[in-house]
């Protein structure tokens, strides 16, 4: 049983009293461009170790150069991408969760019901590319910083409608009027 909206492309809210389910509207990491020189230091380590092959001077035999090449695209390559791919930003009908770390998991988590601001930041090259880093405060905790999130005004935008809802429901769901039985 839901309550009908008067924009057709918004989610339906609940009825009073009744609890929504916590639905999640978007998944996020940090902007992709973050990986160009992790791909570049394995193009680049592929090439040297392809041409070098087979090549090396006296003292050198090939085995050292496969090892030497293994340890530069695990440092250079594989730990920047799990590094990447381990921090994400989720953000729900309810909340913004953000969990991080590949070792060390860490997790935070903040309300939408108890409203924030949010402030974005755009340099020169995140202009560009579109992304950008917001940061929500609400006065309380420690700000949250979604870092360098792609597509960042629609992911502004919606934040502000999701805090915008949420009080709003929880200020009507706060002031409802009881239902008082019928006589029979």
């Amino acid at each position: 049983m839901s309550q009908s909206t008067a924009y057709p492309g918004r989610p339906r809210t609940p009825a009073p009293g009744a609890t929504a389910p916590e639905l999640v509207i978007a998944r996020l990491r940090r902007h992709a461009r973050r990986l160009i020189w992790p791909a570049l230091a394995l193009i680049a380590a592929s090439g040297a170790t392809g041409y070098f092959s087979g090549n090396l001077p006296g003292p050198l035999e090939d085995w050292m150069l496969w090892v030497a090449a293994a340890l530069v695209i695990l440092l250079l390559v594989v730990v920047p991408y799990l590094r990447w791919l381990s921090h994400t930003y989720t953000v729900t009908t309810r909340r913004v969760i953000e969990r991080a770390g590949l070792v060390n998991r860490r997790r935070t988590d903040i309300p939408h019901a108890r409203g924030y601001t949010i402030s974005e930041r755009r340099g020169p090259v995140q202009r560009m590319w579109g992304s950008g880093t917001l940061i929500l405060a609400n006065g309380v905790d420690e700000p949250l910083r979604l870092l360098d999130i792609p597509s960042v005004r629609l992911v502004h935008e919606t934040l502000a409608d999701q805090v915008e809802v949420s009080q709003i429901l929880a200020h009507r769901d706060s002031h409802s009027i009881p239902i008082v039985g019928s006589d029979d």
